[in-house]
C-alpha cells in the first residue's frame, strides 16, 4: 500500500503532462494564447519541476520525507485549483509554475521512499517498475481521459481532476509513512539562486529566440557549477554526480525525445490533421500504452541483467520510430505515424525503469533524495527543452521531419554513451557476464 501511495505522486505529475498537451488546442482558443504560449503553459510547470527538484529532495533529506511529501500534495491540489480557474494566459502559466513547486517536493520524496524501503538490488528494481508503471498508466490515460474531458466540459476540469487525487494521497501518505527525523545537512540557497533562474532563461532562449537569454543562462549555469563546487552543503553534489553523470544524460535525452515528441505529435494531430481533442488522444495510445504494459517488465529484466542491456534496447527501438517521422507528410494516413508511436513506446518502456535504476543504485540511503533528486531533474530539464526546441522546429511536415532528425540523433548519441560509461551492478554476476 505504501508503495503504491508513492507511485500516486508520480502519477499526478506525469498525467498533468499529457492531459494538458491534449488540451492545449482548446486552451490556446479559450485564452487567446499563441504558440509560443502554449509552450509556456507545458513548460512553466516543467521549468519550476526540474529546478527545484534537487531542491525537494535535499529538503526530504533534511527534514525528513513524510513531512516534505504530504506539503507537496498540498501546493500541488492547491496550484491545480488555481489553473481550473485562470482566466487569461499569464494566470495559467503562474499557476502551472505553482504545480511545479509542488511537484518537485513530492517527487524525489516518493522516490526516495521506495528506494529506502527496498534496499535488495533486484527487490528495488522491481519496485521502481511499478513505480514506472504507474507512471505509464497515467500517460497512458491522460490523451484519452483529457480528451474526453475538454471534448464534454472544456479544458478547465482536466486541472480540476487533481484535486481529489492530491486529497487522498497526502491523506494515505500521513497515515502509512512513519514520521522520520530530521537529516544532516542544509538547503543549498545559493545554489537554488543560480540553478533555477539558469534553466527558466535558457529554455526562454530557445522558446523566444532570445541571444541575450542563451548567454545569461550559459553565466548562470557556471555559476551554479562554480557555487555548487564551493559550497559545504551542495545540492549537487559532485560525487554522487560524477558516479551517475552517464545515466542522467540519457535520462534527460529519454524525456527530451518523450516529452517533446508528445507535444509535436499533439499539434500535428489536432492543427495538421484536425483531429478533435477525444480522437487525438485515442490516436497516441499506441505510444501509451506498450510503456505502461513494458515497465514492471523492465523492471524484472534490469533486476535479473542489470540496467545497461535494457537501455540499449529501448534507444534503439526509440529512435528508430523517432527518425520514422522524416517518412510523415500533412497527406499521410494514420498509420504512417504507427512505427513512430509503437517504437518509442516500446523504446520508453524498457527505458524507463532502466535509467532510474542505474541512476540511483548503489547511491547511500542517506543521499536517496538527493539521488533521486539530480535524476528526476535531469529527466524534467530534458523534458522542458525538448518542447520549446521540438515545438520550435514544428508546424506542418517540414517541421515533423525536422523534430525526428534531432530527436533519433539525440538517442542514437545516448546509445553510445549507455555503452561508454553505464555499469552493470557490481552484485549482479548476470548483468556483468552481459
Amino acid at each position: 500500500m505504501l508503495l503504491l501511495t508513492m507511485c500516486a505522486g508520480m502519477f499526478l505529475v506525469q498525467l498533468d503532462v499529457t492531459v494538458v498537451n491534449v488540451a492545449l488546442p482548446s486552451i490556446g482558443t479559450g485564452l487567446g494564447a499563441d504558440l509560443a504560449a502554449l509552450q509556456w503553459v507545458v513548460d512553466g510547470y516543467a521549468v519550476v519541476l526540474a529546478a527545484l527538484l534537487l531542491t525537494g529532495g535535499a529538503l526530504g533529506d533534511v527534514f525528513g520525507h513524510r513531512r516534505v511529501v504530504v506539503a507537496g500534495f498540498a501546493l500541488f491540489g492547491a496550484a491545480s485549483a488555481a489553473c481550473g480557474l485562470a482566466g487569461s494566459a499569464p494566470w495559467l502559466v503562474a499557476a502551472r509554475a505553482g504545480q511545479g513547486l509542488g511537484a518537485a517536493l513530492l517527487l524525489p520524496g516518493t522516490l526516495a521512499v521506495i528506494t529506502n524501503a527496498h534496499p535488495g538490488r533486484a527487490e528495488r528494481a522491481r519496485a521502481l517498475g511499478v513505480w514506472a508503471g504507474v507512471s505509464a498508466l497515467a500517460l497512458a490515460a491522460g490523451p484519452v481521459l483529457g480528451g474526453a474531458i475538454v471534448a464534454a466540459a472544456g479544458w478547465r476540469p482536466v486541472f480540476w481532476l487533481n484535486v481529489p487525487i492530491v486529497l487522498a494521497a497526502a491523506v494515505a501518505t500521513r497515515r502509512l509513512l512513519p514520521r522520520g527525523d530530521r537529516g544532516p545537512g542544509r538547503i543549498d540557497v545559493a545554489g537554488i539562486a543560480t540553478a533555477a533562474p539558469a534553466l527558466g532563461a535558457g529554455v526562454y532562449a530557445v522558446i523566444g529566440g532570445s541571444v541575450a537569454a542563451g548567454v545569461l543562462a550559459v553565466v548562470l549555469l557556471g555559476a551554479f557549477l562554480v557555487v555548487e563546487h564551493r559550497s559545504a552543503h551542495p545540492m549537487l553534489p559532485p560525487a554522487v554526480a560524477r558516479r551517475t553523470a552517464a545515466a542522467n544524460f540519457v535520462a534527460a535525452a529519454m524525456n527530451f525525445v518523450g516529452i517533446g515528441t508528445i507535444l509535436v505529435l499533439t499539434l500535428y494531430l489536432q492543427g495538421v490533421r484536425h483531429a478533435g481533442p477525444l480522437r487525438a488522444g485515442l490516436e497516441v495510445l499506441p505510444l501509451f500504452l506498450p510503456l505502461s504494459v513494458l515497465a514492471p517488465v523492465a523492471g524484472r529484466l534490469t533486476g535479473r541483467f542489470g540496467p545497461r542491456p535494457i537501455m540499449v534496447a529501448g534507444l534503439a527501438l526509440g529512435a528508430l520510430g523517432t527518425l520514422n517521422l522524416v517518412l510523415v507528410g500533412e497527406s499521410s494516413g494514420y498509420p504512417a505515424l504507427l512505427p513512430t508511436l509503437l517504437g518509442l513506446g516500446v523504446g520508453m518502456g524498457l527505458l524507463t525503469t532502466a535509467v532510474v535504476t542505474a541512476a540511483v543504485g548503489g547511491v547511500p540511503p542517506g543521499r536517496a533524495g538527493v539521488a533521486s533528486g539530480i535524476n528526476n531533474t535531469a529527466r524534467q530539464a530534458g523534458g522542458a527543452l525538448g518542447v520549446a526546441v521540438l515545438g520550435a522546429v514544428t508546424g506542418g511536415s517540414d517541421g515533423l521531419h525536422a523534430a525526428g532528425l534531432v530527436a533519433g540523433a539525440l538517442w542514437v548519441v545516448a546509445i553510445g554513451v549507455t555503452l561508454a560509461w553505464v555499469r552493470a551492478p557490481r552484485d549482479n554476476p548476470v548483468a556483468r557476464a552481459g
